[in-house]
């Protein structure tokens, strides 16, 4: 057989393996968190979410609420130079987002479980 029909055979599986795959993986919303930045906020998103008392004065004084914060946790930037990622017990993340046009800063202590939202300051 010449190499111009194998690679053709080739390819062609590698197109019906890959639509199997698109359609397979497409129906269980399977997510790749490779990159850091992805993977600390997916690890806060699961965890069991608490807000301490300052986080709640300043989510009324800026006017958000869950979702907001919730939005943040999906498309914000973790600024690894500011966190202490490191830190035992818990590790502290400083997260930068947008929402409500508004330019936010969420200060998080990430436990085992639990991730408590310490501070949200307005940039």
């Amino acid at each position: 057989m010449k190499f111009i029909h194998r690679f053709g055979y080739y390819l062609g599986g590698l197109l019906i393996g890959s639509i199997f795959v698109y359609f397979i993986w497409g129906k269980k919303k399977v997510q790749f968190d490779y990159l850091p930045n992805a993977r600390v906020l997916k690890d806060i998103r699961t965890d069991v979410r608490l807000f301490s008392d300052n986080a709640s004065n300043s989510m009324n004084t800026i006017g958000l609420d869950s979702t907001d914060i919730a939005s943040i946790l999906e498309n914000g930037e973790v600024d690894f130079k500011k966190s202490e990622p490191r830190n035992e017990p818990c590790k502290k993340y400083v997260i930068d987002g947008i929402t409500k046009e508004k330019n936010i800063t969420l200060i998080v202590k990430k436990c085992d479980t639990i991730s408590t939202i310490n501070e949200i300051l307005l940039k």
